[in-house]
């Protein structure tokens, strides 16, 4: 009786085991797929930046070339300033993300810890921001920075991109969690309300700084149509603007085309893979939940 015993409970716990493993696997398996999708495109286009361009034509078209060059990459570095505009995505993607952790921090800050009468609708106003296309601000903005003589300037491409609803949410999500105690014991010791975003808030926020920031760079840097109104000189324009303006004289050229849009995604791709899991850790601990 007591080996029947034994074997009923051995197999219930094999079971859940399996079960386990069988949607383990099935996760795995569609990630791999989700992972293949994702990257096949990326190897195309740096396969296809290393043809002859002769070679990018041909019917059927194959992934192995007779060789590979760098002819391609060699064309769009000397044909286009674009040092230059690596330089300009560079300033205006680090400006614009330090400014929108500074002002959205400190605008969530005081959603979450300052009591007063329109913090919950003004919360909300702010979220509001979430659902109105970017598309439909240009013209305004563009207008705002006309009358401000920003039109071809690093300011005129940078503030615009500061106002971040999303950034706002990721901090209030985070501070909110953030025990009450730490700030009245701090208050207690006699601290300002800005020593305590700034010594104790702000240290603790590091996974939610890391993901506003990594967001807000890649934004700023992928941005393209914001800068393509605004920059209206070369020396101005960022990379996606530049490669974009690079790309209309080369014709059907694919593999310069396809060296161009590599150029530009790769420093894009290695921040991403550099910082990933302070992404994951950042959104995580903000609540951000699908």
């Amino acid at each position: 009786m007591s080996s029947l015993a034994s074997n009923l409970s051995t197999r219930g716990q094999a079971e859940p085991r399996k079960r386990f493993s069988l949607s383990r696997t099935l996760a795995l398996v569609l990630l791999t797929i989700m992972a293949l999708l994702w990257i096949i495109p990326l190897l195309w286009a740096v396969d296809t930046s290393l043809k002859p361009e002769a070679e990018t034509t041909t019917v059927p078209v194959s992934w192995l070339a007779s060789h590979f060059t760098g002819d391609a990459y060699h064309n769009v570095f000397s044909t286009a300033d674009i040092f230059r505009w690596y330089f300009n995505s560079a300033l205006t993607a680090l400006i614009s993300t330090v400014l929108v952790i500074v002002l959205a921090s400190l605008a969530a800050f005081g959603l979450s810890r300052i009591r007063f009468r329109a913090r919950g609708p003004l919360f909300w106003i702010i979220l509001a921001g979430l659902m109105v296309p970017g598309q439909i601000l240009i013209v305004p903005l563009f207008t705002e920075m006309q009358q401000m003589n920003l039109v071809n300037t690093y300011w005129g491409i940078i503030l615009p991109q500061i106002a971040s609803p999303l950034a706002v949410f990721i901090f209030k999500q985070f501070f909110d969690n953030i025990p009450q105690e730490l700030e009245e014991a701090a208050i207690v010791d006699g601290a300002s309300r800005f020593r305590v975003y700034w010594q104790i808030w702000m240290p603790l926020a590091r996974t939610a700084i890391s993901a506003v920031a990594i967001i807000t760079f890649i934004g700023v840097w992928n941005n393209f149509l914001w800068p393509f109104i605004v920059a209206t000189g070369v020396d101005m324009m960022t990379l996606p603007v530049g490669l974009a303006t690079v790309q209309t004289s080369y014709g059907v050229r694919y593999a310069q085309i396809m060296a161009s849009a590599v150029a530009g995604g790769l420093p894009v791709l290695i921040v991403f893979l550099f910082f990933q899991r302070q992404i994951i850790q950042g959104v995580a601990g903000t609540g951000l939940k699908g």
